[in-house]
């Protein structure tokens, strides 16, 4: 089994350590887009142009399935990039987790990056899936960036800015980009407030690695031998390992472990 997940850069992570996890025996093919990262200040056209580039270039390695690992991604090049590839390459978006934050039926907060909050497509999802529960969308300026670069002290910052735009009466925190997940630990750290029960954060990396693996009528099988093996594709170059700063993250020393595909 072979698996293919795209991405400007490293928030493909948490989606990739999700799959390991579920199936240590598939080989993964990592298309991501040092030249043209970061995505979000480019236009639609520009960010469809980039992901279909990277998605040819890791279709060349005869995937089963793609994931989107990027949620400015998905939002401006999913249509795009199934009429390209489906039906022979299933390809699989990732959404921000709003439906199950609703669920739980306290106010909720939904960080994601400057230039999807308030957007129509994320004022959207809130419209058809919160049901009428209080959401606030919290844009978190430049924690992305910082996340991509494993900087610390602008990790820090850019937490401390977004929880202090967060309601205090929040339940709640979805995170609405991918490289949030990365940092979701310092981000429950950060909102957490005194005497109040403990926050929930809603990722998309478990449920994405699942919908991929029934896109494809496989099984999770945690206890499969770990002979996966790893590509890294970087503008449609072929690596030899993941960028220095996935290993600052446990997701990225998770895949260090993975054999490099000959």
């Amino acid at each position: 089994m072979k698996i293919a997940l795209l991405d400007s850069g490293i928030g493909l992570l948490a989606a990739t350590a999700a799959v390991r996890r579920l199936r240590p025996d598939a080989d993964l093919v990592l298309s991501l887009d040092p030249d043209g990262m970061p995505w979000g200040p480019r236009t639609p056209d520009d960010i469809v142009g980039r992901a279909l580039g990277l998605a040819e270039a890791a279709a060349a390695h005869g995937p089963e399935a793609l994931i989107i690992g990027c949620n400015t991604a998905t939002v401006h090049a999913l249509t795009a990039l199934r009429a390209r590839l489906e039906p022979d390459l299933p390809v699989i978006g990732t959404v921000p987790a709003i439906k199950p934050a609703a669920a739980g039926g306290g106010p909720f907060a939904i960080w994601a990056t400057p230039a999807t909050t308030g957007s129509p497509y994320q004022r959207g999802l809130i419209e058809d899936f919160a049901d009428g529960v209080p959401a606030t969308e919290v844009p978190c300026h430049g924690l992305a960036e910082a996340v991509e670069h494993a900087d610390e002290s602008a990790i820090d910052a850019a937490v401390a800015a977004a929880a202090a735009l967060t309601p205090e009466d929040v339940t709640t925190v979805v995170l609405g980009c991918t490289h949030y997940e990365l940092v979701a630990e310092r981000i429950r750290a950060a909102v957490q407030r005194p005497g109040r029960p403990p926050l929930v954060l809603h990722g998309s990396a478990g449920a994405v690695a699942a919908q991929a693996l029934r896109r494809i009528g496989e099984q999770p099988a945690p206890e499969a031998p770990a002979t996966g093996t790893l590509t890294v594709l970087l503008s449609g170059r072929e690596g030899t390992a993941l960028p220095a700063p996935a290993l600052a993250y446990g997701e990225g020393r998770l895949l260090r472990t993975a054999t490099p595909a000959r």
